[in-house]
This record gives C-alpha cells, structure tokens and sequence, in this order.
C-alpha cells in the first residue's frame, strides 16, 4: 500500500528535477538528455507535470498515490516502468497502448481486478503481483506477443485458464485460490511454472504440449491422493525440478518412488536431488509391475503402469545414444 507517513501532493519540476540521471544521446543522437527518473516514495498523487519529459526511458513511480497514469502517454520512449504500491483501479483510459517500446512492467500492488485495456505489444516481463485480479481473459497473443515472464502471485484466480501466450517462458502464480489447471496446453515453450499454495487437489490440466516445463513447484497445496500425480508424467522428456511438499500426498511412504517411476529424469524432488539409486530403485518397481500385469491384467488398471513403463524406456533410450556418442568420441553437449 501507498506509503500515508509521506504528505500528499502533486509532481512539481523541482521534485522531477531531483529525480533526474543517466545523461545519454537522444534519438536522433544530435542532443544529450536525462533518460532515468526516479520518482519513488514521493507521496504523488498527481504526474501532469511529467508528460513533457519525452525522453525518459526508465521510470519508477512506485509508493505513491497513482490511480491515473495518463500523463504517461508522451513518454513514448518508455522501455522500464515500475508502479508498485499505488492505487491504480483498472488499465482502461491508460497510457499503454502507446507506450509502443515498453519492455519492462511492474504495478505490482495496486487495486487491479482484471486486465482488460492492458496492452504491451514490446513486453517481455509483466509483474501483477498482490492485485486483486480475478480472471485471465485478457492475455491473448495479439496484445502481448513477446511476453516471457509473467507474475500473478497474490490475486484471486480460481483457475489458469486465459492465457494463450505461446512464447511465455516463466509463470509465477503462487498465492491464489486455483482450484483448476486449464488452458496450459496453449504454453508450450513454459519452462517454469508456479502454482504454490494454491488449492489445488490434482494436476490434471499438465499438457504433454508443454514440452519445455522443467521446473513445477506445487507445493502447498491440497494433493491427497497418488492418483492426482499421474499427470505429471505427461512432463516426462523435460521436467528437471518437481517440488510438491506440503501436500498430503507428500507424506505418503511411497511418494518419492512413485514421483520417479513417473518422471525418472528428475535431478531434484522437494529439497532432495535424485540419485542413480533412485532411479535403479523405481526402475525395479516397473519391473516387478509389469510382471504383475501379464498376471492381472484386463482387471486391475495400476494409474502409473502404463505411463510411467514408458517415460523408463524412453529414458534409458536417451542415456544409451548419449553413451554411444561419447564412445564414438563426439564433442559438445548432449541434451535429453
């Protein structure tokens, strides 16, 4: 929240005139101006005077007063822009859509309940974090087509469906009240994905499209059941890092083992890195399964058999031709 200790008041020139840094060449490289402006903890609730400073490229406005932050229009420049810990309700009749070059957003904080009027055709990273947003409906790829990193965490999202962004790298969205997983087969170049303490009871919604995942934290959630875990052998060829302690699942005696017959490339599950041993050990389960199986099968379907039979030879597939191009005597790096 605004810092209230800080007294009220409008931006002047002296106040700008103190913020002002980093001397560099302007566009047309004839003329020198200042291009940084650090505005933070100001008490401002009012930024008119700042839209003749067309040059500035990196702006920080955060604990103020701002609900409006049109004046920002003129600031085409803009490629950084921070706004944390102000009182901005709503992106409609904001400046955004023609701040065309803006790379870099934060308005962490604030009072948002949706998205909508929010456009960043340029942005790579988007910070929403402690907003009260409820729906994610307005992140398409037209408005937002170089987006790589988008934070979340803190709002008040039910479910991760609306984002159709095929380019977002990292997806932080701790701290809701996700119950679904929806929508994600859409991301299939995320690598990172956060999801802890939410209030999820399974992991359906993992996609075999999300190729790229290799690092999953659900941690905190409400899983019980083994079962709600089968889906995260979909990540089989990618996922590197699995974190889901703080679930009920996780106290299981069996949950380690039954993580890695699923997901057997795993280099770490909570705290714990996995070790050759680990694998050996979840390989002879599969093993002893499948021998079962011929046994029982056409009655029982055991949820990980199938799945995790098949990640396992995929698996050993991948460390056989790697030991074979190092014996052949092939340089560079092998990737699974």
């Amino acid at each position: 929240n605004p810092d209230r200790s800080v007294e009220v008041q409008h931006l002047t020139q002296e106040i700008i005139s103190q913020g002002l840094s980093l001397l560099c060449r302007t566009g047309n490289g004839l003329a020198h101006a200042f291009v940084k402006l650090n505005l933070q903890k100001r008490g401002l609730d009012d930024i008119a005077a700042i839209n003749s400073y067309i040059h500035i490229r990196f702006l920080d406005l955060s604990n103020n007063h701002l609900a409006d932050l049109s004046p920002l229009s003129s600031l085409t420049q803009l490629l950084w822009l921070k706004v944390d810990n102000n009182a901005v309700m709503c992106f409609k009749e904001q400046p955004f859509a023609q701040l065309t070059y803006l790379q870099w957003l934060s308005i962490a904080m604030n009072q948002l309940t949706d998205v909508d009027g929010l456009v960043g055709p340029a942005l790579e990273s988007l910070n929403l974090t402690g907003n009260r947003i409820q729906r994610l409906n307005g992140f398409q790829y037209g408005s937002f087509a170089n987006l790589v990193t988008l934070e979340l965490r803190g709002n008040h999202l039910e479910t991760t469906d609306g984002i159709n962004l095929p380019h977002l790298q990292q997806l932080y969205l701790a701290q809701n009240a996700i119950k679904r997983l929806e929508g994600l087969e859409k991301l299939e170049r995320l690598t990172t994905l956060h999801l802890r303490d939410n209030q999820l009871e399974s992991l359906d919604g993992l996609s075999p499209s999300m190729k790229c995942l290799q690092y999953l934290n659900a941690r905190g959630n409400a899983i019980i059941d083994e079962n709600a875990l089968r889906y995260i052998g979909f990540l089989s060829q990618s996922l590197r890092v699995l974190v889901l302690s703080g679930n009920p699942v996780a106290e299981n005696s069996e949950y380690r083992i039954n993580v890695l017959i699923l997901v057997p490339q795993l280099e770490r599950l909570d705290k714990n890195p996995v070790f050759p041993e680990d694998r050996a050990e979840a390989w002879e389960r599969i093993r002893v399964t499948k021998t079962k199986y011929i046994f029982i099968f056409g009655f029982i379907f055991h949820p990980f058999d199938l799945v995790a039979l098949c990640n396992f030879r995929n698996f050993e597939k991948r460390k056989c031709m790697r030991n074979k191009m190092c014996n052949y005597g092939q340089n560079g790096e092998v990737l699974d």
